[in-house]
């Protein structure tokens, strides 16, 4: 799918050869997370709000998303694993790296950059809801669509895309394409 087509010039040499269409462009990109930043602003109104980012994919979402919100926050990160070196999740969640903030009197939203199957998702939401937060809500910037094993409920969600292995933005292939500015299928031949 789509969502914009107005080409790429900024394509690093590096990458040419493996990407295959645009799926989101950045100026769409940023036109949505102004859109979100908006959104979650008018919803948090005098509320204490941390954000907690789930590292690595989500850090340059977690980062733009964050100047769109006009308000008072607090920004936590999380590292959680389950797709390793594979381009499907394995199921298997493993946290990484934990929280260093307490969350005992704070509404917590995540921050998550794309949306499989829902299994890392509901692992991280039910261990945040155990350490006693006010809420836990999620932010996501993307979903795709027919893939989810468990019923997940988002807040807010960026763009919905069709079940295709996608990088740039944050979104990785072994650790590559992180860097790039707009979002990509990944030509995986």
């Amino acid at each position: 799918m789509n969502l914009d087509n107005n080409g790429d010039s900024d394509i690093p040499s590096f990458a040419q050869n493996r990407l295959g269409s645009l799926v989101i462009d950045e100026n769409l990109l940023t036109k949505k997370i102004s859109q979100l930043g908006r959104e979650i602003t008018q919803d948090y109104l005098g509320r204490k709000i941390l954000l907690v980012g789930v590292l690595k994919g989500a850090a340059y979402f977690m980062s733009d998303i964050s100047r769109q919100i006009s308000l008072p926050l607090q920004m936590d990160y999380m590292a959680v694993a389950s797709y390793g070196t594979a381009t499907k999740s394995s199921g298997v969640v493993r946290i990484v790296k934990d929280l260093d903030l307490d969350l005992s009197d704070k509404h917590v939203l995540i921050i998550e950059d794309i949306v499989d199957s829902g299994l890392t998702l509901s692992y991280l939401q039910k261990y945040l809801y155990a350490k006693h937060p006010l809420s836990v809500e999620t932010c996501c910037l993307l979903v795709k669509t027919g893939n989810q094993k468990v019923d997940l409920d988002i807040k807010y969600i960026g763009f919905e895309i069709t079940n295709e292995f996608v990088v740039g933005y944050g979104l990785d292939y072994n650790e590559i394409y992180r860097n790039l500015k707009s979002i990509y299928k990944l030509n995986l031949d």
